[in-house]
């Protein structure tokens, strides 16, 4: 991670924050939170520092691979010591395998699928719970927010729908035993947006009509 001073009054931890979704999400709350941005790709990863600098705001860069155990644990108990606990977590990292018929998926893409979209996201909740649990202790009122793409069983989505709805049945059975605890566990549903993973699933698509990345992060942050 990058050196930044531990100063910010709420932290924001944000997985897949290179792009799409997930780096407009870290823009929108770079005002009032410290911007922990975890993503694979370094030089990603300093273009959003540079964005979020230029509204005044601060982040730690993380380039780190979410499937890597043993990173995101170190990462999870580096938060704790640094930073006391996370105020809100955004996960938005995802793998999008290749459209394709069932019975020709690739093995490597389901397994990449099943890794980052399902175990990467099982892991994490067990890791960033007790950093949510920490700050709910100390009366603030920290949020995890996912989000949600209904693929499953549709035509050649059989990877990412799969996956996918995994995914959305971890986070689903997560808020549903946090409802009277806390944190508080959010699954959100955007609208189709502007982004690279769109493009691949519908090539030649008329992307005017499509949500900017920034405007729907704005509009789901503003929600209740």
């Amino acid at each position: 991670m990058t050196d930044t001073p531990p100063s910010a009054p709420r932290l924001a931890l944000v997985t897949g924050a290179s792009r799409g979704l997930g780096a407009a999400m870290a823009e929108a709350l770079a005002p009032e939170h410290h911007v922990l941005a975890v993503a694979r790709t370094v030089g990603a990863l300093e273009e959003l520092d540079d964005r979020i600098k230029a509204r005044g705001g601060q982040a730690t860069l993380a380039p780190l691979d979410v499937t890597d155990d043993g990173a995101m644990q170190h990462l999870c108990r580096s938060i704790f010591e640094r930073w006391g606990g996370v105020d809100l977590w955004v996960h938005t990292a995802i793998h999008a395998a290749p459209l394709t018929p069932t019975p020709m998926i690739d093995a490597k893409d389901w397994e990449k699928s099943w890794q980052v979209n399902v175990e990467a996201t099982r892991r994490l909740i067990a890791y960033v719970a007790p950093l949510l649990i920490a700050r709910q202790e100390a009366g603030a009122a920290p949020r995890a927010l996912f989000f949600g793409d209904c693929r499953a069983g549709m035509a050649y989505f059989g990877s990412y729908g799969a996956s996918k709805a995994a995914q959305m049945a971890l986070v689903r059975s997560w808020a549903a035993e946090t409802v009277r605890t806390g944190p508080e566990v959010r699954l959100l549903e955007p609208r189709p947006m502007r982004t690279a993973m769109r493009a691949r699933f519908h090539p030649g698509e008329d992307r005017a009509p499509l949500a900017a990345p920034a405007d729907e992060a704005a509009r789901l942050l503003s929600g209740p």
